[in-house]
C-alpha cells in the first residue's frame, strides 16, 4: 500500500511543479518594461546621448517602456540601434524583473573629412557622421579626398593614430588629385611630400630623423617643404 501511494505522489508532485513553472513563466511574461538602462562601453566621448539612444530603441512604431516582456523582440530593437552610423555594436538585455539594458558601443574616429561634406573616418575605415554633442580632436583631411576614394588614405590615417609622435604634430592630411599624400604640422608651417603611401614605414623614420636634427639645430621654422617621396633622403625646400 505503501509503495503505490508513494507511485500516485510522485506524478503529482511533477505536475505541481509544472503547472507552478507555467504560472510563474506566465506571470512573468505579462509583466512591463519598467525602466531602460543605456551603458556606454568603455571610456569613449559621448557622441550619442541617452537620449539618442531611447528615441532608437522602438518597435513596432512605439517605445518600449509600459510593453509587456513578452512582445519585446531584442533582436530587432539591436537591429534599430546598429542603425545608428555612430554605433559600432549594441547588445539589449532583459531582466527578469523588467529592466531593459542596451549596451552601446560607439565608433572611434581616427580622422575628419572636410571638405564640402564633413564626416568621420573610423579606425575600422568606416564612416560617421558629425556629432553635435561631442567633437573629436583628430587630424583633417583635405584634398581630393570623397567616400569613394577614402580608403587610400586610411594607412596614414592609422599610422598617425597609432605613433605617438605624429598624433602630437600632424593636424593635417591632404590628399592630391595623382593620389599622393601631404601633411601638415601642428606648429610649423611646411609642408611634408609623402608622395605615394608605399613604404610608409620608412618615410616615417626618414621624417622622424630629419625633425629630431633639424630640432636640434634649430632650423625648423627655415623650411617650406620636406620632400620624403624618395627612398633614401629627404629633399627640403628653404623658404
Amino acid at each position: 500500500m505503501r509503495v503505490k501511494l508513494r507511485h500516485i505522489k510522485l506524478p503529482f508532485l511533477v505536475l505541481a511543479v509544472t503547472s507552478l513553472f507555467a504560472f510563474t513563466n506566465s506571470k512573468n511574461s505579462k509583466r512591463e518594461i519598467k525602466a531602460v538602462d543605456i551603458v556606454f562601453k568603455g571610456d569613449q566621448k559621448l557622441f550619442l546621448t541617452t537620449e539618442n539612444v531611447s528615441k532608437l530603441l522602438i518597435q513596432n512604431q512605439e517605445a518600449v517602456m509600459n510593453k509587456p516582456k513578452e512582445i519585446i523582440d531584442l533582436n530587432l530593437l539591436e537591429s534599430a540601434l546598429k542603425t545608428n552610423q555612430i554605433i559600432k555594436n549594441a547588445e539589449v538585455h532583459l531582466s527578469v524583473d523588467g529592466v531593459l539594458t542596451a549596451e552601446i558601443e560607439q565608433k572611434r574616429p581616427i580622422a575628419r573629412v572636410n571638405t564640402n561634406a564633413s564626416y568621420y573616418i573610423d579606425d575600422q575605415g568606416t564612416f560617421m557622421p558629425l556629432s553635435s554633442n561631442y567633437s573629436a580632436r583628430v587630424p583633417l583631411i583635405t584634398g581630393a579626398i570623397n567616400k569613394k576614394n577614402a580608403a587610400q588614405i586610411l594607412p596614414i590615417a592609422k599610422k598617425i593614430d597609432e605613433d605617438a609622435f605624429l598624433k602630437s604634430h600632424v593636424i593635417e592630411m591632404i590628399l592630391n588629385d595623382d593620389d599622393t599624400v601631404d601633411l601638415r604640422f601642428r606648429t610649423y608651417d611646411f609642408k611634408i611630400h609623402l608622395g605615394t603611401l608605399k613604404q610608409l614605414d620608412k618615410k616615417i623614420n626618414n621624417l622622424k630623423a630629419f625633425y629630431q636634427k633639424a630640432y636640434r639645430d634649430s632650423t625648423l621654422q627655415k623650411y617650406s617643404l620636406v620632400n620624403l617621396k624618395f627612398d633614401n633622403q629627404v629633399i627640403c625646400t628653404k623658404k
